[in-house]
Parts: structure tokens; sequence; C-alpha cells
């Protein structure tokens, strides 16, 4: 009876065993140094303070982010492997992987949705349309004449940029670059009349007159710009595209370590100072979000972009 005893107290120990009792790590899909890792290391910092155990960063860049989305789902439930995922890996990826090695819905567990990047179109200062409807109509009385510029294929400026051409009914030729920069640089030149991308790199040169922002790609205005109206407004009803950041962990996690990470994580995305510095870095925070809605949309993303893809016929080895 007490030999007994003393060999399940070892197993009723760890049963009872409070989350979070050693460091937790949350992978990055990208490398150190950008506005996304940036992002994900202060959340870090707030999340470690929330649960008294170190949060660590492993930057698992490669494949557009599938290595890292790959690790998490093949990693145990138990709320030690976090994942700080983006809008490349959960919603757009999986309609390009000609064979997938994660299933968005079935391997992750959403915790929140923590910001949104809206992209945005913009012209050329010289182009000469002041609104959205004014470009639409210059673009559809000059076919063939306008394109854009993207840092490639498959990139969700691309996929934003078939979207307008969709939901515009416009002819809009895709010039893809290899990288941002020579994209912006003829965008800014002239060779590329219309631009899609965020305000991180826009907004400078909106503000200098060398290109214009006509319209925000989202379901608001933006408030770090609010005098500028969302496609929405302007008459495209649809239009609605950009990237966004979401915490997730593996399928399985138990319900009492998920209200664990939700509850510090909204406590988190409530926090002013946090706000203001994600507003800093161009970020929209998302202060009210929970497991339920993040997977709502999540799944309404994917649904979104599947047949954009499909259309420009994108793939992923």
């Amino acid at each position: 009876m007490v030999a007994a005893l003393a060999i399940a107290l070892p197993v009723l120990s760890q049963a009872q065993e409070t989350y979070p009792s050693r460091p937790i790590k949350l992978l990055v899909p990208f490398a150190p140094g950008g506005t996304t890792d940036l992002f994900a290391r202060k959340y870090a910092e707030r999340l470690a303070r929330r649960l008294g155990q170190p949060v660590v960063i492993e930057n698992k860049s490669g494949a557009a982010g599938a290595i890292a989305a790959a690790e998490t789902a093949r990693a145990k439930p138990d709320g030690y492997t976090l994942f700080f995922a983006s809008s490349t890996t959960l919603a757009i990826l999986p309609s390009m992987m000609a064979n997938p090695t994660y299933d968005v819905e079935r391997d992750f567990a959403p915790i929140a949705l923590l910001g949104i990047t809206p992209l945005m179109v913009a012209i050329n200062g010289a182009v000469p349309a002041k609104t959205l409807p004014e470009l639409l109509t210059l673009i559809k009385a000059n076919p063939g004449k306008y394109s854009y510029g993207t840092s490639g294929t498959g990139s969700a400026n691309h996929l934003v940029g078939e979207l307008f051409r969709k939901i515009g009914g416009v002819e809009l030729l895709h010039v893809p670059y290899k990288g941002s920069a020579p994209a912006l640089q003829d965008a800014l030149s002239g060779i590329n009349a219309v631009f899609f991308d965020s305000f991180v790199t826009i907004l400078p040169h909106h503000k200098t007159g060398k290109m214009r922002i006509l319209a925000i790609f989202s379901e608001k205005r933006s408030k770090l710009a609010p005098e500028l109206p969302t496609a929405i407004e302007a008459g495209m009803p649809g239009m609605v595209g950009g990237s966004f950041q979401v915490i997730v962990a593996p399928n399985g996690m138990p319900a009492a370590v998920m209200n664990t990470l939700q509850t510090a994580t909204a406590e988190i995305m409530r926090d002013g100072v946090f706000q203001d510095e994600l507003d800093a870095l161009m970020f929209e925070p998302v202060s009210e979000s929970t497991p339920e809605r993040t997977k709502a949309f999540i799944r309404g993303e994917l649904a979104k972009w599947a047949p954009i893809i499909k259309a420009t016929g994108t793939k992923l080895d």
C-alpha cells in the first residue's frame, strides 16, 4: 500500500502541475530584425512577465514560414511550443503547396489574432488621378497601359493586386521582381504607375508627394492615417487585404492551458503602452480577440485567397 502510494505520488504531482512550470518556446517564421520579429519579441517579453516563465524566441525562417509551421504542427500540445504565425503561413501557403506539410484547421489551435497590417493602393505622383474611382476610370480608358510591381509572384502584394483587378474589373499587368526594393524603385520612377504595399513602405513617399495613397484595404480607416478612405468607402466592396499576425499552438492543447494563454494574451493586447509600440511599428493591434473569433477569421482568409491563388496558378514546390 505504502509502496503503491509512493509510486503514484510523482504521477499525481505531474498531473496537477501548474502551467507553465518551465520555459516556453515561441517559433517565429522570419529572420531576426524585421518588424514581425520585433512584434514577436515585444509580445514574448510581456507574456513571460505574466506567466512567470521565460518565453524563448526561435527564429525558423525558410520556405516562406512553412518550416516553422510544420514544426509547430508536430510539437507536443502542452503549451510549451507556440507559433507567431503570419497570414502567409495560415492563409496563403496552404493553397500554394503542392505537398502540404501541415493542415491549418487540423494541426493548429488559434489563441488570438494579435495584429493586422492592411495593404493599400498607391500611385506614382505624376499619375493624373486623385481618388480611387478616378484611377479605375483611368485604367479602364487605357487598356494595357498600366502595371504594378511586387516582390514576386505569390507574394501578399501580388495577391492583393489580383483581388484589386478582379473587384475593380480592370486590366492591370503584374510585374514580379526579385525583392521589394526594386519594385518600390520602379514605382517611384513611374515605370509601374500602381503600387500595393503597407504603411511602412509607402507612407514616407506619400508625405513627400512622390507617391499618392488612394485607399486602404481594410474594413475601417486606420488611426495611423485617418484622413485616407478605405477602398470600400471608395466604391470597391470586399476590397480588404493585407497581412496579419496570430498566436497559435499545436492542436489538442488542454483547455486550462488554452485559457491561461488566451487570458494573458488578452491582457497584453489591451495594454495601452503596448498598443502604442505596435502603432510605431505600423501594426494595427487587435485588442478584443478570442480563440473562436480567430479561428473564424483564419477560415475566412483561407476561403478568400484560395480562388485568387488558383487563378494565378502559383505553386510552391
